[in-house]
Order: C-alpha cells, then sequence, then structure tokens
C-alpha cells in the first residue's frame, strides 16, 4: 500500500529500509535505495535488530503502518533506531482509529508524530475504499510535515464528502 510513499523517498535520495513479511522487489529510480528485512511482527526485537543492521546508523525518518495489535510493541523496539530529531509518520487504518474515542496515543512520545487516519470515501450515499494514490498523497503530505519540523498531529483522509 505504500509502494508510491516508498518509491517517491527513493527518487528523492532516501536509504529506505522496508520491513515486510515477503519480498517485494521494487522499480524505483533515484538515488536513494531500498532495503528490504524481513520482519515478523511477533518478535519486535528481533525487527528492530535487522533494521538496525540495515540501516548502518540512526533512522532520520519512520514511516509505520502496523496492525492495531503489534504496533505498540514494534514502535517500543523501533524506537531505539531512531535519530533524536527524526519524525514519525503513523497511518492507521479505519478499524484502528475510532471515530468518537480518536486515534490511538502517539507510542513513541519523544519525537513529533503526524498521524494519517484513512478512511473510506462517503459520497451521496454510496461509499468506496481510497485509491492508492490517494493514500500515497496523504502519507507523502504527512511525512513533509514532520520532515519540516511541525509539531504532532492528526490528519483524516476520506470521511464524509457533500459534492
Amino acid at each position: 500500500m505504500l509502494t508510491r510513499v516508498t518509491t517517491g523517498l527513493i527518487a528523492d535520495g532516501w536509504h529506505v529500509v522496508l520491513p515486510s513479511r515477503r519480498y517485494a522487489p521494487l522499480a524505483a529510480e533515484g538515488t536513494g535505495r531500498a532495503l528490504w528485512v524481513e520482519a515478523d511482527w511477533t518478535y519486535p526485537e528481533r525487527l528492530a535488530d535487522r533494521a538496525a543492521r540495515a540501516l548502518g546508523g540512526p533512522a532520520d525518518l519512520l514511516v509505520a503502518w502496523i496492525d492495531s495489535r503489534s504496533r505498540v510493541p514494534v514502535l517500543k523496539a523501533v524506537a531505539r533506531l531512531l535519530a533524536p530529531d527524526a519524525p514519525v509518520v503513523e497511518v492507521h487504518g479505519s478499524s484502528s482509529a475510532d471515530p468518537i474515542a480518536g486515534c490511538p496515543d502517539p507510542v513513541i512520545t519523544d519525537h513529533p508524530t503526524q498521524q494519517v487516519v484513512l478512511r473510506p470515501v462517503t459520497d451521496r450515499g454510496s461509499s468506496r475504499w481510497l485509491t492508492h494514490a490517494e493514500i500515497a498523497t496523504s502519507v507523502t503530505d504527512a511525512i513533509h510535515r514532520g520532515l519540516d519540523g511541525r509539531p504532532s498531529g492528526i490528519h483524516q483522509v476520506g470521511g464524509v464528502h457533500v459534492s
């Protein structure tokens, strides 16, 4: 789901570590690179160790879209990999952010966190999921807000639209 975000970062010169259960090569152009590391969310410390080896130094940015069950332990494990001022971008599907109770609190509290909440788009009684392009645009916007030094914030994408 975040392939467009990753390829955009690579095109901008970022070196990206991609934890994933399955290897999926990217057709990306630019001065950056992507390094895949095997991810098993049930072993967050092992994941953090693999990511640390791939990074070779502190991470300047964290973009995470992790299921609600694994979110807290994985984010706590990888927090040690972040550079002191590195922003965090968390992506939440509509099931992990309650429309009434709100978004879960950031796990990595000593880093500014941009949270992106993805909701279906409802217009005139019909509903649809967000497209990959809409998701990529909203996450990329959150990345830029974080890199620009903006304070932590929650950004909802989708929801009810009136045309």
